[in-house]
């Protein structure tokens, strides 16, 4: 009898869900707009098991092996908590895990939404056949998930990867976890179009404009871009040199500008890394994109430990 997970990534913007067969194939969707039930926890919680109910109505329960979630938050993964989401209101240390499982009768996993995709990109993207590698997301904030000799990586507070919150800078401008100069802050999506606004003087000019304006050959919206790809190489200098990744993958929807980042990227990378770590690592973007939050919940459900 097939066998399948359900995966759900909860955004900002949308829950995206996916029904999932073991081979790591989504053979059914559905979304939802977060703003929409965001208000209310128990909104969201209710809205998440009818799509799930939704989602599997045509096949048997006994089929579905369990649910993944992953969430933009600070989650203890092990015990099943939210431990809190800093842009969706009343989620503060919520045992989601438990009450997800009384209501829909199944095993339920929960983790930080980058972790997931790490996961879906190391299982089934980008990071397959490798054992150590760095994820990267950059979207409206900067996060990171490690997999390190083969397991993924969370630290003892289940709070490692926040690679948006490592310092550039001694100083700089106060950032949203109350530290100052973070990476985010440079190349997070309120910075990136509060910049493009100020250079292109267009108060509400949209990221995928100034990419539009770079592949007309626009020369201010090219170099915005490789400015911004200065910062993410420099971030990503003292990563390396840390941990010594084979690989980085760079997903988010930043990324979906990686034509004018990549080489940069790499370029700087490569000459202020330390030489050993720098002929070692490979910088890619993400093959699974928007997927691969819920394809990470299906590896969660999979593996069915978190440690």
């Amino acid at each position: 009898m097939t066998k399948y997970s359900v995966g759900i990534d909860v955004g900002g913007t949308n829950v995206k869900f996916g029904l999932i067969e073991n081979a790591g194939r989504i053979i059914a969707r559905r979304t939802l707009s977060t703003k929409n039930y965001a208000s209310s926890r128990k909104k969201l919680i209710n809205a998440l098991i009818n799509s799930i109910e939704l989602l599997i109505k045509d096949v048997k329960k006994s089929q579905v092996c369990g649910v993944g979630i992953g969430l933009p938050g600070l989650i203890n993964s092990k015990v099943g908590v939210v431990n809190f989401l800093p842009n969706v209101p009343g989620w503060r240390n919520v045992p989601l895990k438990r009450i997800m499982q009384d209501e829909l009768k199944m095993p339920v996993c929960i983790d930080n939404d980058v972790n997931l995709i790490t996961l879906g990109e190391w299982k089934f993207g980008a990071g397959k056949t490798y054992k150590n590698l760095v994820c990267m997301t950059l979207g409206t904030g900067v996060g990171s998930g490690l997999v390190l000799n083969n397991r993924i990586y969370r630290g003892e507070g289940f709070a490692a990867g926040e690679l948006g919150h490592v310092p550039l800078n001694e100083k700089g401008l106060k950032c949203s976890c109350g530290g100052e100069a973070c990476f985010e802050t440079y190349v997070g999506n309120r910075a990136l179009t509060a910049k493009a606004a100020k250079l292109f003087k267009l108060k509400n000019i949209r990221l995928e404009e100034v990419y539009e304006l770079a592949e007309m050959g626009n020369v201010r919206a090219v170099q915005f871009w490789q400015e911004a790809a200065v910062h993410i190489g420099n971030a990503l200098v003292g990563l390396v040199n840390l941990l010594n990744p084979r690989l980085i993958i760079i997903g988010g929807g930043v990324s979906n500008n990686y034509k004018y980042l990549g080489q940069t990227i790499s370029k700087i990378v490569s000459t202020r890394c330390m030489n050993v770590q720098a002929k070692m690592v490979k910088i890619v973007r993400s093959k699974l994109g928007d997927d691969a939050g819920i394809i990470g919940a299906h590896v969660l459900v999979k593996e069915g430990k978190v440690e």
